[in-house]
């Protein structure tokens, strides 16, 4: 049987060999699964708060888990701790803070008069992000970096966090947002999550790399025409970028189309001339 002492030691030394080698310590799991924590728990929170009908603190609590749903992958990725644990919790927390969350906010906002529609597609956007989420897991590691397959669940979440924002600045927390628009609007999230549309994952960014202070005034630009209007701004800037992906997929069919068409009309010419000279 052996000794207590040496096993402490060993356990040590074991330690000491896994920093040796960039592997990262069990005290280093845990960091990015705390922020993963706050992410569930800013989920939570939103939900409380869209039943308690804050409607505006459960968009925020979206945007704050959106915060931290950024956070806990690039400090993954930084201190090498990465894991299948991390991978299925982080899964778990965007569903509760990016499904539930959105489709309760988004059903007792605007949705409830609408009856059995309007909990239906409560219910759509949180299968549908559900589906997202799975798919994603399955492909991870496969595919393009640059392109997302379907809107990722977190955008979508950000879409009905903002629209909430804008409009109760706009119009004023007695504005009743019982409207057809915002049942079409959580319809054509859902399908969008689910679709095969690519989004900008804004991982691989070559223009970036070559052009660095053009890119940062641009982004200092943009982070100050934000904090001017926080609720519009960040409304607009997420519209653009789920039109983004739709507009994009169109644009490419149809480019896509005319090549197909323009070469089989080339092709055809030489038979035509042919035909004539004899």
């Amino acid at each position: 049987m052996s000794n207590p002492v040496n096993r402490f030691y060993a356990k040590r030394k074991k330690k000491r060999r896994w920093s040796e080698h960039g592997q990262a310590g069990p005290v280093t799991y845990v960091v990015p699964n705390l922020f993963t924590t706050g992410n569930l728990f800013a989920g939570f929170y939103g939900i409380v708060s869209a039943i308690n009908g804050h409607y505006d603190r459960a968009a925020i609590a979206i945007l704050v888990s959106c915060v931290f749903d950024i956070l806990d992958g690039k400090i993954a990725r930084l201190t090498k701790a990465t894991s299948r644990f991390g991978v299925e919790y982080d899964s778990l927390a965007d569903l509760v803070a990016f499904g539930v969350g959105p489709g309760i906010l988004m059903y007792l906002w605007a949705l409830k008069p609408f009856g059995r529609l309007g909990w239906l597609a409560g219910f759509l956007l949180v299968a549908c992000g559900a589906l997202r989420l799975a798919r994603f897991n399955v492909q991870s590691g496969t595919g393009s970096k640059k392109y997302f397959t379907g809107l990722p669940i977190p955008g979508a979440a950000c879409m009905v966090a903002t629209t909430v924002l804008c409009l109760l600045k706009i119009k004023g927390p007695d504005f009743s947002p019982v409207h057809i628009v915002f049942l079409l609007e959580t319809y054509i999230l859902g399908f969008l999550m689910v679709s095969s549309i690519p989004f900008d994952s804004f991982k691989e960014l070559e223009v970036i790399k070559e052009r660095p202070l053009p890119v940062l005034f641009v982004l200092v630009f943009l982070v100050t025409v934000v904090a001017a209007q926080p609720s519009v701004m960040l409304f607009i800037v997420f519209s653009l970028y789920v039109l983004s992906g739709p507009v994009r997929y169109v644009y490419r069919r149809v480019k896509k189309t005319r090549t197909a068409e323009n070469g089989s009309s080339m092709h055809e010419l030489p038979k035509e001339n042919g035909s004539s000279a004899c």
